[in-house]
């Protein structure tokens, strides 16, 4: 009888595998509907803290409100200010602005997993005029509408919740359209620090951002060695969706799962690379491949329930650094130049600079890690050089090299600590 099972088994996935790869898929048309609004000339880019990133927030809690979810504890609505030393409102101009998280939620029908919780998000600010972040400074002043990045995850956030009502899960799922990610990951760094449902009871994240363009069937997922049973489950709900999967461990990154990953909740970001419209005015909604948006946004909604309705949970794994690191500039916006300076391993806190660099969290393995770094420790001098926000950071780290040692003073609490660190190569 096992054998018979197995060959059916055998049988079914070799018909459905290679199918389901080339398989029409419906483009709900409220999908691009969700997108077009978004990213239209009307709101401006969606700068958090503009009048243009409220009416998408107002938006989105309409569309939540409309496929079945309920609003957080505190209503559709989390507030947070932009605090005026963080870098990248600094740098956009907002600082002492307001940014507006908007939280729906799909309540559990489990009695006894109800209470734990699963946060799929995606960010919905962009870059306004492009007068920070913006990859073509030609353009600045012109409205950057940011389809791909990240009215596309948005989008597929509205479209996960829709596919999830209908057959809730047993854990709560928390969905989160996030502010501020371009501004150095404030919206979601907030929620981590304020969260909806304690954070000791979330037990994964799932990310979207930029899953708009996919080419000849190819989806990278990051974060898949954040957790021991991600592989498997990925392959396992891939089978049927037959994509080219490519698996990345790292669970850092410069997008909203890394202020999960800090605080040790098991992440995944889904992703559909990088583009030449990346970070320009023309990165537009004629420009998306809505079938494979709809594609990514059932493969994900699979993702997000297996997570919930799995009764055992998750084996968290603290990734230790890859060997080739992708380098983010200041303010998390845009690709820097790699090979340049010493690298420590330390993950910012984008969302506040209180007189130095306060860290997030830092990479398993790092020069970071083996100095004794954690998240909360404000580094306030590397050397001679006195750290007071995160530029000074980096002009430090450019006068040392790979192999070179110095002292590193922190504040942790109420106490001065100083350590010392061996410098490592970014690349």
């Amino acid at each position: 009888m096992r054998s018979v099972l197995f060959a059916g088994v055998a049988l079914l996935l070799s018909i459905a595998g290679p199918a389901a790869a080339q398989r029409a898929v419906p483009v709900p048309s409220d999908l691009v509907a969700d997108v077009k609004f978004l990213s239209d000339d009307a709101l401006g880019g969606r700068l958090t803290g503009t009048a243009g990133a409220d009416s998408a927030a107002a938006y989105l809690a309409r569309r939540f409100a409309e496929v079945g979810l309920q609003p957080g504890r505190g209503g559709w609505f989390q507030d947070f200010p932009m605090d005026a030393s963080a870098p990248g409102a600094r740098q956009a101009r907002q600082e002492g602005a307001r940014g507006r998280n908007v939280i729906g939620i799909l309540p559990g029908v489990d009695p006894a997993l109800r209470d734990e919780v699963v946060v799929v998000g995606a960010h919905y600010d962009h870059l306004g005029g492009g007068h920070f972040g913006s990859l073509d400074p030609d353009s600045t002043g012109a409205v950057h509408n940011g389809a791909d990045d990240n009215a596309s995850g948005t989008a597929a956030l509205v479209q996960i919740a829709r596919q999830l009502q209908t057959m809730p899960p047993r854990r709560t799922v928390v969905f989160i359209a996030f502010a501020g990610e371009e501004l150095g990951l404030l919206g979601s760094s907030w929620y981590v620090k304020h969260p909806v449902y304690e954070l000791n009871e979330t037990v994964a994240m799932v990310n979207l951002d930029m899953v708009g363009r996919l080419r000849d069937g190819r989806l990278i997922v990051y974060g898949t060695a954040t957790a021991t049973e991600f592989p498997a489950l990925l392959d396992s709900l891939n089978w049927y969706q037959g994509f080219d999967l490519k698996k990345q461990g790292d669970g850092y990154g410069p997008s909203d799962q890394s202020s999960f990953y800090a605080a040790k909740i098991p992440v995944l970001h889904v992703f559909t690379d990088l583009h030449a419209d990346y970070h320009r005015t023309t990165d537009d909604w004629e420009k998306l491949n809505f079938e494979g948006l709809a594609r990514v946004s059932e493969f994900t909604a699979g993702i997000a329930s297996a997570i919930a309705g799995r009764t055992a949970p998750l084996t968290f794994v603290e990734s230790a650094a890859p060997s080739h690191m992708a380098l983010v500039a200041p303010g998390g916006t845009s690709p820097a130049t790699p090979g340049y300076g010493a690298y420590l391993g330390t993950i910012p806190d984008m969302s506040e600079s209180p007189g130095g660099v306060r860290l997030m969290g830092v990479r398993s393995g790092s020069p970071a890690d083996s100095a004794g770094l954690k998240a909360g420790d404000i580094i306030v001098r590397i050397g001679e050089h006195e750290v007071s926000d995160l530029q000074a950071m980096t002009v430090a780290l450019r006068s040392y090299k790979p192999g070179d040692s110095a002292d590193i003073v922190i504040r942790r609490d109420e106490e001065t600590v100083t350590t010392q660190a061996t410098f490592g190569s970014r690349d």
